[in-house]
């Protein structure tokens, strides 16, 4: 009689978890370098810089602030400020997708708060086993924010001794992060319209509001259609 050999996955599930979210906490960083050196490029010093890391800590508004602040300087600060809000209000609707995976507890709770981003999210709603999806989470998350907040510092301090941004093509730097943040999600009809409809928007508006008012109104684009659900059927081929 044949003895029949069994493969037996000797995988440590929650090593690869591990694996995964310092993947995504590692590639994350990265783009805390350029953050670093935009910020302080735009008219923020160093401390400044990583303060904004610390209590902001979400990539998208970040970029969008020091993006308007870049801009219009002081006077733009409010526009910034609802720009970076505005991009930021997507963290509430994680919130309550991570509220199960976190678990009950006010500082449990409290503490996700500062963690819940696209990068945790995503990682932890891939994970089948709710005991993973949890660990997921907070080692994407806690990885995220001291990688990030590293490279945010090194970034500010490279960009202070780099000096005049044009130079070295910075000025553009937060375009092109912007660009590549959206690109991969323009899957589908919705998403290509309002992304072409905010920009005729907002170049219209650059001439005759001042910095920052254009981005804001073209915000709304996406809340309209959004809300609306206009497009929002039929994928891109």
């Amino acid at each position: 009689m044949r003895s029949v050999k069994r493969t037996v996955d000797t995988t440590d599930p929650r090593r690869e978890v591990w694996r995964e979210g310092l993947g995504v906490a590692i590639a994350t960083s990265a783009y805390g370098i350029s953050f670093g050196a935009l910020a302080v490029a735009s008219g923020l010093d160093v401390w400044q810089t990583c303060v904004l890391s610390l209590l902001m800590f979400t990539g998208g508004s970040q970029f969008a602030f020091v993006g308007v602040f870049a801009a219009g300087g002081v006077a733009a600060l409010p526009a910034a400020i609802a720009s970076a809000g505005l991009l930021g209000v997507r963290n509430l609707a994680y919130g309550m997708r991570m509220s199960p995976v976190i678990g009950s507890g006010f500082r449990r709770r409290a503490a996700a708060t500062h963690f819940t981003i696209d990068e945790s999210t995503a990682v932890a709603i891939s994970q089948d086993d709710p005991r993973l999806a949890r660990l997921g989470f907070w080692v994407t998350g806690i990885g995220i924010f001291l990688g990030w907040n590293a490279t945010t510092l090194v970034g500010a301090l490279l960009g202070d001794i780099l000096g005049d941004p044009r130079q070295w093509g910075l000025d553009a730097a937060a375009a092109a992060a912007f660009l590549a943040l959206l690109w991969p999600r323009l899957r589908r009809r919705q998403a290509v319209v309002v992304g072409v409809a905010a920009a005729v928007v907002a170049a219209s508006l650059t001439p005759a509001l001042m910095p920052g008012l254009p981005v804001l109104v073209a915000a709304l684009v996406a809340i309209v259609v959004g809300w609306f659900d206009w497009f929002g059927r039929e994928a891109v081929a």
